[in-house]
């Protein structure tokens, strides 16, 4: 099991694949292994750097709110202990959230950028709130409420469909702790917005056709945000295109990541 350790803590992390190097930052509250269909299908071409976030998967939690520029000094500790300078960085939801933390720390090693069902706005209030009670009530009873209240609208398939089945398995590694912990530090989050504005590199905005959690007109901002990023809707999908409709994300994937090579 490959590791790296950031502040004493074990962060579980794979190295899969060949070719320019793209850092993956999964969904809350899942785990690097949601991954594994873009693995599968592009490893022969990309070299996949995928951590697992502190309390999910098979990495550690910390102590206090996993706030998003925590997860961004992760991801960065990780590519400077494989001596990676510049790397493609795609996050899925609170990946997201990481990735825009990651180009707040250091834009310098963003190659390209790829926003999948996130949003570039930090919570209000109720969504504070919301927030809190998700993270206490986690702490109380496990993970289960949460994969009742929270499945129905990451899959548009249905929980009890094959993909819905194999999400609710992954929300299943997540510890009570670390779900308590990222709830409350995707509340701390700050606004996105300006570091969206002074990017200039190359951006990918992908969002599911039918997700309700961060939709489409949410996606449209982050695109008018930032200078020549490009859009993708998938359709038959809802907040987890890369799970629920796999060959028509990788297909974007690959597009985007194969224009960013010299010659593209």
């Amino acid at each position: 099991m490959l590791t790296v350790s950031v502040d004493g803590i074990p962060l579980h992390y794979r190295d899969v694949g060949q070719g320019p190097p793209v850092l993956l930052l999964h969904a809350f509250p899942l785990s690097g292994d949601a991954f594994d269909k873009q693995v599968k299908a592009l490893s022969g071409r990309y070299r996949f750097i995928i951590p697992d976030h502190r309390g999910f998967g098979q990495s550690k939690v910390g102590s206090g709110p996993t706030e998003m520029s925590l997860l961004a000094r992760d991801a960065l500790s990780l590519l400077d202990a494989l001596k990676l300078d510049r790397v493609v960085v795609g996050g899925v939801s609170m990946g997201g959230y990481a990735a825009m933390a990651l180009l707040r720390e250091d834009a310098g090693r963003v190659a390209g950028l790829v926003l999948v069902d996130t949003q570039a706005g930090a919570d209000d209030a109720a969504g504070k709130e919301r927030r809190e009670a998700s993270a206490q009530e986690a702490l109380e009873k496990g993970v289960e409420p949460l994969i009742q209240t929270l499945l129905p609208k990451l899959v548009a398939s249905g929980p009890d469909s094959p993909v819905g089945r194999e999400v609710a398995a992954l929300m299943r590694t997540a510890s009570r702790e670390g779900i308590a912990a990222a709830q409350r530090g995707m509340a701390l989050r700050p606004d996105g917005k300006d570091i969206l504005a002074r990017y200039a590199g190359p951006a990918l905005v992908v969002v599911g056709e039918h997700d309700a959690i961060t939709p489409l007109e949410k996606a449209k901002a982050m695109v008018d945000l930032i200078s020549g990023a490009r859009l993708e809707v998938i359709p038959g999908a809802a907040h987890l295109p890369n799970q629920e409709q796999p060959e028509r994300f990788n297909a974007v994937l690959d597009g985007f990541l194969s224009s960013l090579q010299p010659g593209a």
